[in-house]
């Protein structure tokens, strides 16, 4: 079955189940900044255990249950954001790494239909070029994206602005306190 194919039983009775097979809906969303450090401090910085406290907005807070294995493929990060009153249990692995280049982690499971997280880390100029791409599915496919969709869009643009300020404010630090 595709990935982007969701199986949903429905179930009838104890002893039969309906699935209902539906093509979940991706959005893609890019949030691309210039952080002023080299790509070393960038990618240290995001090695840092409480790195998803950190860069958490104080609006979105996240709890961490447990982080393993770092940045590496298999690495695992489960935690709950709190959207509004609302927390959702979120976890997520870590399929690829490259380290100093690139990480990605896919949602296992959590609020979603579907989540891959693709985080670039490009030197430039003794800077880094640094680029966030998710793509996602909300669950209830065209319609919640047809009600949504832009919302959630709007969201994940505020969120990820907070987090490479937060970004280019501690590397900055990190990379002037590096030069002496």
């Amino acid at each position: 079955m595709p990935s982007s194919i969701k199986a949903r039983p429905h179930l009838f009775s104890r002893f039969t189940a309906l699935y209902i097979y539906r093509a979940a809906t991706v959005l893609n969303f890019h949030y691309t900044s210039t952080i002023d450090a080299p790509v070393s401090i960038v990618w240290a910085f995001y090695e840092r255990p409480d790195i998803l406290q950190l860069i958490a907005p104080p609006w979105q807070p996240v709890d961490v249950i447990r982080r393993e294995g770092g940045l590496g493929v298999g690495a695992e990060t489960e935690f709950t954001i709190h959207l509004g009153p609302l927390p959702l249990r979120w976890l997520a692995r870590h399929t690829e790494c490259t380290p100093n280049q690139l990480f990605i982690d896919e949602q296992i499971d959590g609020p979603l239909d579907h989540w891959i997280h693709r985080h670039e880390f490009v030197g430039e100029n003794g800077k880094t070029r640094l680029t966030d791409s998710i793509t996602y599915a909300l669950p209830g496919g065209e319609f919640s994206e047809a009600a949504i969709g832009w919302f959630v869009n709007d969201r994940l643009r505020d969120m990820f602005r907070y987090r490479h300020a937060v970004t280019q404010r501690e590397c900055q630090r990190l990379a002037k306190v590096q030069e002496g």
